[in-house]
């Protein structure tokens, strides 16, 4: 089935790769970051129908302003929308594409985090508690000297918005929401200590403090 030249952008495609020069529609593909399929659809007409980040990749690569891109290969779809309004509908479809293209950013970003925490799980519980351990004996010097080199762990964690509950040693009102006992008995607003710090990410609670009575401490 032949397709209508209405909807053939092949010409205006060659034209815009001769100026990035770019010889085929696999170097374009390539080039891009895209599938030749996504290369055969904007040849069509289809770009309204493509993925976001596919169409920011093609007019990054062809050097076209998004707006530009979007009235170049979807003119048939506003060719009965007066001139005047012509601006309008494509400034409409911009904003929804950066929008989309954010969201997408966000969701990138915190997928990218919660792997990297589960990750480092066992890091971030364990280490803290190894660091107060160096830092009560006098013997260890060179333990207490390394620990400045995790400053930079420290300052990404900062910046994801990861923030400790409690600190190791201290001793404190027993909340069951933030910290989880890992001996003995207590009730909320008895004094435990802490062995083990937990964290939350804004309103989110990533892993309890861990914490012992005062008491059973004591008995000890």
């Amino acid at each position: 089935m032949n397709q209508s030249p209405l909807l053939d952008y092949t010409n205006q495609l060659h034209q815009l790769m001769q100026l990035i020069g770019v010889s085929s529609f696999k170097a374009l593909s390539q080039k891009a970051g895209v599938s030749e399929r996504q290369i055969k659809r904007l040849r069509r007409g289809e770009v309204m129908q493509m993925q976001v980040e596919t169409v920011l990749k093609l007019s990054s690569t062809l050097k076209m302003p998004l707006k530009d891109f979007l009235a170049a290969f979807s003119a048939s779809q506003f060719q009965f929308i007066e001139s005047s309004n012509k601006s309008a509908v494509l400034e409409q479809e911009y904003q929804r594409l950066q929008k989309q293209l954010a969201e997408q950013k966000v969701t990138l970003q915190q997928e990218f985090q919660q792997k990297s925490l589960q990750t480092l799980e066992s890091w971030l519980i364990q280490w803290p508690t190894a660091a107060y351990a160096a830092q009560q004996k006098p013997e260890a010097a060179l333990a207490v000297k390394l620990l400045p080199l995790l400053r930079p762990v420290e300052q990404l964690l900062r910046e994801w918005g990861v923030e400790a509950i409690a600190s190791v040693g201290v001793e404190l009102p027993f909340d069951p929401q933030q910290h989880q006992l890992i001996k003995g008995t207590a009730q909320p607003g008895d004094l435990v200590k802490v062995t083990h710090i937990g964290y939350r990410q804004g309103e989110k609670l990533l892993y309890r403090a861990r914490a012992i009575p005062v008491s059973s401490q004591n008995k000890n």
